[in-house]
């Protein structure tokens, strides 16, 4: 009769111990479901609405709410560098979920072509905006991005990855040949910066997608291939998937021109 209440709670005691392990010592795990679900409502869909083409609507990346609310942050690259002559195409954001989004109408209000930013402007009723963080950010932690990979084919649905920031290096490597210099490689070498490299894949569409701290929300980065890639891997036939992000400090610098 003792044997078994004596395994019993050994057991128990166990399991507690593997509970409180859990609990504190993974806080950002524990968190995340929540985070994710207040991160959402402030994701976009960028492009362009045509109401006479089919499909009426083309996604050309994600963006997310920031300021005031009214503000969306997203890359300079999915943004049209013009609109069709069209006058039945515009340029807008797809807010909401599911197969019926809110769209609305969008306009330019600033760019950052170096770090590949911009700055959005949209009617309406306010979206949550996302804190941008003032953190060190440091090679080793971990963080998650929301975004839509695969654009709107199934739906504007967002999806949430999450990776390691593997690598912070300079924006441009040297070139071996002047075969491999390009304008923007030249740029970016006589002005570098560092990016973050990511141990996570994102896709075209998630290009303007908010990188996130797993515990709070708060975001330290904004996904970018495009950039980084012409930068550092142009050189290559066919460039690899790995994933960059471009440090919140420029955004929060192009924030701060606005009135």
């Amino acid at each position: 009769m003792v044997f078994p209440v004596k395994t019993t709670g050994s057991f128990f005691f166990r399991m507690f111990g593997v509970y409180l392990l859990l609990t504190f010592s993974f806080p950002a795990l524990a968190a995340l479901p929540e985070v994710i679900s207040q991160i959402k409502p402030s994701i976009v869909g960028v492009g362009t609405y045509q109401k006479l083409a089919t499909p009426r609507a083309s996604l050309t990346g994600t963006g997310f709410a920031i300021g005031d609310g009214s503000l969306i942050a997203t890359n300079n690259h999915v943004v049209p560098a013009t609109i069709a002559a069209n006058k039945n195409t515009a340029f807008v954001v797809f807010v909401g979920t599911g197969n019926t989004p809110d769209i609305r109408p969008a306009h330019l209000v600033a760019r950052d072509t170096e770090h590949d930013l911009a700055l959005l402007r949209i009617s309406g009723p306010p979206l949550p905006p996302l804190r941008l963080s003032a953190r060190q950010v440091r090679e080793g932690e971990m963080y998650s991005f929301t975004g839509f990979p695969i654009g709107a084919i199934l739906g504007l649905y967002p999806v949430t990855h999450r990776g390691m920031v593997s690598s912070i290096t300079p924006i441009a490597i040297p070139a071996r040949t002047a075969k491999e210099l390009s304008v923007s490689r030249l740029n970016h070498l006589k002005n570098p910066f560092f990016v973050y490299q990511l141990d996570a894949t994102a896709y075209p569409g998630n290009s303007g997608s908010p990188v996130y701290s797993q515990d709070n929300g708060e975001v330290i980065a904004i996904i970018n291939k495009v950039l980084v890639q012409n930068s550092k891997e142009n050189a290559l036939t066919h460039p690899s998937a790995i994933t960059y992000a471009v440090p919140v400090r420029h955004l929060s610098q192009l924030l701060a021109t606005q009135p």
